[in-house]
Parts: C-alpha cells; sequence; structure tokens
C-alpha cells in the first residue's frame, strides 16, 4: 500500500496545544464499525457504550521528564537530548539535536555537571547511545534536570507536568504519553467499573516509533521500533476469562492495542505473562486477534497510527471519519479529542 492512501488534509488551527481543564470534556466521536455510523458525542458519556463484562486494557506506563538541555564538554555548545530506551545500566538510546556534532566520545554535562553523558555509539537519524555519570539515583536526577518530552507539534508551555500523564500511570520509562488514556479520570474509571466493567492494566514503554515518520513510499517497507513491554500472569488470566465469557476486550490507545496484538500473535489468540520488545506494525489488511474495540485519539496524516486504526476499522470509513472531524472542528493529536471504534 502506498502511504498517500492514509493522507487527509488538517487545518493547522485543528492541532490541540492545551489540554482541558476537565479530562472528561473532550469530545468523543464513536464509530459502529457494524452500522457504518458515525455518533458524535463527549468522552464522559463513554460509559453508554460499555457493556457489564466487557474489559478496559489500559497501559500504565509513566513519562519520564525526558528532554535533557546540556552543553558540549569540548566547546560549551548547546545540545538537547531526549532519552528514549535503556539499553543497559546506565546507558540510553537518546535523539541528539545537532546530532552531527555528537560524535563517539563526545561528553556533554548537564546541569552545571550533576549529570554527564559520553557518547558510545553512533545510531541512524540522529541517534545515539550515550553513557551517564551521576551521583545517586538516575530518576531522582532526571526530575530535577529534565523536561516533560511533549512532541514537536505543541508549541505552547505545559505549567501541570502531570497533564501530560494519565492519572493512572505507574511505570517508569516512556518517552511520550499514551494519550488516549488521558481522557480518563480517577471518578470515571470508578463510574465505569460500578457499571460491571473491568479495568486491567499493561505497560508498553513509548519509545522511537513515536517520533519516527514513515520514511517510505511503500508502507510494507517501513521497520517499526522496538519498544518494551509486559503482562503480568494476573492480567492475563483476567483476559482469558474475559473472552471466555464473551465478554468484549476494549484497548485504550494503540501502545495497549500493539502489545495484546503482540501476545495474541505470540501464543495462538491467548493472552499469557510475558515480557519483551514489539516491533509489531500494524496495517490493513491486518487480521486482530486480541481487541473488540479501541479508543484513541486522533492521529497525523500518514502515520503507523492511522494505519493501525485503519485495520481495525477500515480505511474509508476512518478517513470519512476523520474528514468528518476536521468538518466538525474536533482538536486533534495528543490533547485533542479521542474516538471510540465498535
Amino acid at each position: 500500500m502506498n502511504i498517500n492512501d492514509f493522507d487527509f488534509e488538517l487545518p493547522e488551527e485543528l492541532i490541540a496545544q492545551t489540554p482541558l481543564l476537565d479530562r472528561t470534556a473532550s469530545r468523543l466521536l464513536v464509530m459502529d464499525r457494524d452500522k457504518q455510523t458515525l455518533d458524535h458525542r463527549t468522552f464522559s458519556n463513554i460509559t453508554d457504550y460499555l457493556k457489564p463484562g466487557d474489559c478496559l486494557v489500559l497501559n500504565n506506563t509513566r513519562v519520564l521528564p525526558a528532554r535533557l538541555y546540556g552543553i558540549k564538554a569540548d566547546t560549551g555548545a548547546k545540545v538537547e537530548v531526549l532519552l528514549l530506551t535503556q539499553t543497559e545500566q546506565d546507558e540510553w538510546e537518546v535523539l541528539v539535536k545537532p546530532a552531527k556534532k555528537i560524535k563517539t566520545g563526545t561528553e556533554i554535562s548537564f546541569g552545571e555537571g550533576k549529570l554527564t553523558a559520553t557518547c558510545v555509539k553512533e545510531k541512524d537519524h540522529g541517534g545515539r547511545i550515550l553513557r551517564f555519570d551521576y551521583e545517586g539515583i538516575f530518576l531522582e536526577v532526571l526530575n530535577e534536570l529534565g523536561e516533560m518530552p511533549l512532541p514537536p507539534y505543541i508549541k505552547e508551555q505545559l505549567p501541570d507536568q502531570e497533564r501530560y500523564q494519565t492519572v493512572y500511570a505507574k511505570e517508569e520509562g516512556s518517552a511520550a504519553a499514551p494519550t488516549a488514556g488521558l481522557h480518563f479520570t480517577t471518578e470515571l474509571l470508578e463510574e465505569i467499573e460500578a457499571k460491571g466493567v473491568e479495568v486491567a492494566f499493561i505497560t508498553l514503554h513509548v519509545g522511537l516509533g513515536t517520533f519516527r515518520p514513515v520514511s517510505v513510499d511503500t508502507i510494507e517497507a517501513h521497520q517499526m521500533h522496538s519498544e518494551f513491554y509486559q503482562i503480568s500472569a494476573e492480567t492475563a488470566q483476567q483476559l482469558n476469562r474475559i473472552k471466555q465469557n464473551n465478554g468484549r476486550i476494549i484497548s485504550v490507545g494503540t501502545t495497549s492495542t500493539r502489545t495484546l496484538e503482540t501476545i495474541a500473535r505470540d501464543h495462538d489468540g491467548v493472552f499469557t505473562e510475558a515480557n519483551g520488545w514489539t516491533d509489531i506494525f500494524i496495517y490493513p489488511p491486518y487480521q486482530f486477534k486480541a481487541i473488540d474495540g479501541l479508543i484513541t485519539n486522533f492521529h497525523l496524516p500518514k502515520s503507523t497510527l492511522i494505519m493501525l486504526v485503519s485495520a481495525f476499522a477500515g480505511q474509508e470509513f476512518v478517513l470519512d471519519a476523520y474528514r468528518q472531524a476536521v468538518k466538525e472542528r474536533y482538536r486533534f493529536f495528543s490533547f485533542g479529542d479521542a474516538m471510540l471504534i465498535l
């Protein structure tokens, strides 16, 4: 398939720059795959579409303050570093700017020497492996010196950094938020559970795949970057029970979807305790093995995320829904509105 098959016109003013004061006040576009209908609601209405016996699957990853600003030790030139994935103890895969200035052996200083890094390997597309040196606990140093890594299309400052975290964020390790989960509050989750809908948690740490665009014309030639995932034995048993009782598994976000589909693919449709790295790339005509519904935000044109959504709901139906969303002035991307696909 050609990448242009997943393109659409998006006015720049529809890219949400700030989150709403009330997480649940976002708009919700409900897509019914069987009836091929669209319903315009508010996210707080999502309980109307959930049934007792269903299960919401949430990604409980927590975003690191992964953007660091430092200087080259030899020249004093400014360097921006974005942590992506921990590869070994005190070593991280990162994106650096300007990448051409950072060679193997280059030393970078952050926070007047509170944290230093040495480049130990050069990779493609501005990627580097840095080895960090510090005193104390790395996450505490990072919390002091780092900034929340908002996507490049967000130009506004975010005074409350917790608004780029889900209310159930727990496992530190992501370079970006699983943004479909940003619409939930603790109160809404309690309301959902009170209706007889179960909630389950898995982990996928969002990495380079979020930042790397598709750079090939034929999407089959695109290679996804690996991201770490984990599912507990308890959650696996819970999801198997839901399936056996004919309940629906509704995935919150493309990250949860990729995790669940990886496990179902690797274990003949059965959920099992697992952890590892996935580079699964879901695009039409992928046959889903794990999920029955999807909650997701509106994604970038020609992105792997809109390809995943198109695989689940149908390419033409999705692109028509996107055109309707543009017409109705929905807010797009990380701080934007949501879709529920059933």
